[in-house]
């Protein structure tokens, strides 16, 4: 029967938080959040946090927010392997993207080239036109 009352009581009035816990909601690190629902930002928070502590203490921060120390392990790991092939990601993109513009550079030089020379063929022409005339205008 107490686990009756206890359950209608908790249905009929809220629960007073304790600062602590007041805290923790602030933070938008309640105690029913669970550890997917977690942003970046506040699971970067939690491994900084944790960095410098002992086991057991991990375990009491990780007991007040609801998640478990393998969720930090986890998360830590993360944040290490994304930096490091985010890095080498960002390594491989510039290496392709200077090979990309190495590559435009000679095509645009080439036609500039191809272009100024049909533009000096085009000046001779005229040139010559203008010199000894049409072949045209002198059969008529």
């Amino acid at each position: 029967m107490l686990a009756v009352g206890w359950i209608v009581q908790s249905r009929n009035q809220a629960f007073e938080l304790d600062p602590a816990d007041e805290l923790l909601s602030t933070c938008g690190l309640a105690k029913e959040k669970r550890p997917q629902d977690w942003s970046l930002e506040e699971k970067l928070n939690i491994v900084v946090s944790c960095a410098a502590l002992d086991d057991a203490s991990i375990s009491e921060r990780c007991r007040e927010r609801g998640i478990y120390p393998h969720h930090i392990n986890q998360w830590k790991q993360d944040f290490v392997s994304e930096t490091t092939s985010s890095h080498s990601k960002a390594q491989a993109e510039v290496r392709t993207l200077r090979l990309e513009n190495k590559t435009l550079k000679k095509e645009l030089n080439r036609k500039e080239k191809a272009l100024a020379e049909t533009a000096a063929l085009l000046v001779l022409q005229k040139k010559v036109d203008a010199i000894w005339g049409n072949g045209e205008d002198n059969s008529q």
